[in-house]
């Protein structure tokens, strides 16, 4: 005999109640196999698939593409045989979460230009033609998809944009799930007292050691860049200063020192800024570190990055070099310390034993809670690190 089984959307992550799903990659009648790809679901930190915990063939899809799904409702059916039975979701999908409600649709704002307000959540649709009709303010109900089971692709809305003149000057950015994501968490960053200072450092014997480890076949295939120096020094220093990898505990008004290193990378894409962090970064040598980096850089540009890697962080560093920016003054990532900003490396004019060179030479700003931190911690913490940048054999010989 066959059995239904109903799998419900599971908990994604810490903190994250919904999600929005984005598109099915099955249909009914499909036969699907034990940890095949069902749907992709936007959370308000990443694109996740989620696979099938059994065998056998879709009945019926209940949620359509664009619903906003709480956390435990049923989403899809699957027709098994009876000594099939509920595996445990996968590590990424932690569990079922609270009870099932009903799945509720974006509320679409009622004004005399339909363009002004786009509901463009109801038809069904690719990421891509989505994204573009978000950007472009066109409401996805009034295209026809050429697409699977009638989706709308992006040649469809390019289409659209090609005849369909904007309707006045004014443009309405519609956010992402990460984009609100980032602007909660900026709200929620600015209620900690945060104070900056920089410091600006010849780090030529650095590039020169990059230069160097790039030739080596144990970086082979990885980014080395400043970045990942920046970071290994970040970490080692922490182990001389421990309270910068702490947090504030509100309920008790006071820091907590935490036991592990969870590096955050700060990571702009199309889609928004993201944090996804490296655990126990303490523990990994210059060649992991750099692989982590590169791995998870990867990730979250292509916005598939494991919600694991999402929560957890405990300190974080921010590369604006790589626009070609000297330098920034960073916002604190919501719970943590401190974060450091590295700025462009670019040559100057340094002196050297009253004589002026050519070096590179960047600039590093920390940001800090001054709950946890005074001024005097922040600025010993940063020169540490900064001696490390000017001096690599001083960060291999704390290796």
């Amino acid at each position: 005999m066959s059995t239904t089984h109903e799998f419900r959307l599971p908990d994604l992550g810490e903190g994250l109640t919904s999600a929005d799903l984005v598109e099915w990659t099955v249909r009914v009648g499909d036969t699907v196999a034990l940890n095949q790809v069902l749907a992709q679901v936007e959370t308000a930190k990443a694109l996740v698939e989620l696979p099938s915990p059994y065998v056998g063939v879709v009945s019926e899809l209940l949620v359509e593409p664009g619903t906003t799904v709480p956390v435990g409702t049923p989403i899809i059916r699957i027709e098994g045989s009876d000594d099939s039975h509920d595996p445990q979701p996968p590590s990424v999908l932690v569990g079922y979460g609270p009870a099932a409600e009903r799945p509720s649709r974006r509320r679409r704002r009622i004004t005399p230009d339909s363009l002004s307000a786009p509901n463009i959540e109801r038809r069904p649709a690719t990421p891509s033609a989505r994204r573009a009709a978000r950007e472009a303010g066109i409401d996805l109900s009034e295209i026809t998809g050429s697409g699977f089971d009638g989706a709308v692709t992006a040649a469809d809305v390019a289409d659209v944009l090609a005849v369909k003149a904007p309707s006045d000057n004014a443009t309405r950015l519609a956010s992402s799930g990460i984009r609100k994501q980032m602007a909660s968490a900026m709200v929620a960053s600015v209620r900690a007292p945060q104070a900056s200072v920089f410091l600006t450092v010849d780090v030529t014997p650095s590039m020169e050691l990059l230069g160097r480890l790039r030739s080596s076949d144990a970086f082979t295939g990885l980014s080395l860049t400043p970045l990942t120096l920046a970071a290994k020094s970040m970490v080692t220093a922490i182990a001389a200063h421990p309270t910068v990898n702490a947090h504030w505990d509100e309920t008790r008004g006071d820091a907590v020192v935490d036991d592990h290193v969870n590096l955050g990378i700060a990571v702009a894409s199309e889609r928004g800024l993201s944090v996804p962090n490296i655990k126990s970064a303490e523990t990994l040598s210059l060649v992991q570190l750099a692989r982590a980096v590169t791995e998870l850089t990867v990730a979250a540009r292509a916005g598939v990055t494991d919600v694991h890697h999402l929560t957890g962080g405990t300190i974080t560093i921010t590369n604006v070099g790589i626009f070609g920016v000297d330098g920034g003054v960073p916002l604190l990532n919501p719970g943590e310390a401190v974060i450091l900003c590295l700025g462009a490396v670019s040559e100057r004019p340094w002196v050297i034993e009253r004589k002026i060179e050519a070096r590179s030479v960047a600039t590093l700003t920390l940001t800090f809670d001054h709950r946890i931190l005074d001024g005097e911690q922040a600025a010993r913490f940063l020169s540490f690190v900064a001696q490390m940048l000017a001096d690599p054999d001083l960060l291999l010989s704390h290796l």
